[in-house]
């Protein structure tokens, strides 16, 4: 029985689920440097020990309304192939083992959220956590959000 490693982070009150393998870090959040003409969702640059990364606000992402953040605020930083990027979250809630038996796929309606973003729906006990295709959280238009 397969099993997969997840992280997961609260955005609201719906609860998020990424492999462990593609996450480098969790970091509290640094003061972010905005990007001139950078696509609505990228909240800027930070500077992570010399590189500079581009910071997703999953909230604006998804369509979700803004809130403020929190001490409990984080980012976490995905590596996905060669590309390295943050994305803003609530808070982090915990690392766990999902049964890959114990994993759905998408609703049809995914939850009012584009379900190209959505792996599938793992379910724990009364759960219920969103699994994220983060492939596809830059959008196909990849790295180059300052070619306008």
């Amino acid at each position: 029985m397969a099993e997969e490693q997840m992280v997961t982070f609260s955005l609201g009150s719906e609860e998020f689920g990424v492999n462990i393998m593609k996450v480098q870090e969790i970091i509290r959040i640094p003061p972010v440097t905005r990007v001139p003409k950078a696509r609505s969702y990228i909240e800027g640059v930070i500077n992570l020990r010399g590189n500079v990364i581009p910071i997703v606000n999953l909230r604006s992402r998804f369509g979700m309304l803004p809130e403020e953040e929190t001490d409990l605020s984080r980012i976490v930083v995905l590596q996905i192939d060669s590309r390295v990027f943050g994305v803003m979250v609530d808070s982090v809630t915990e690392v766990l083992w999902l049964d890959s038996e114990a994993i759905e796929p998408p609703p049809p309606i995914a939850l009012g959220m584009d379900s190209n973003y959505i792996r599938g729906v793992g379910k724990i006990g009364e759960r219920l956590l969103i699994l994220l295709k983060l492939d596809q959280l830059m959008g196909g238009d990849g790295m180059n959000e300052q070619t306008a």
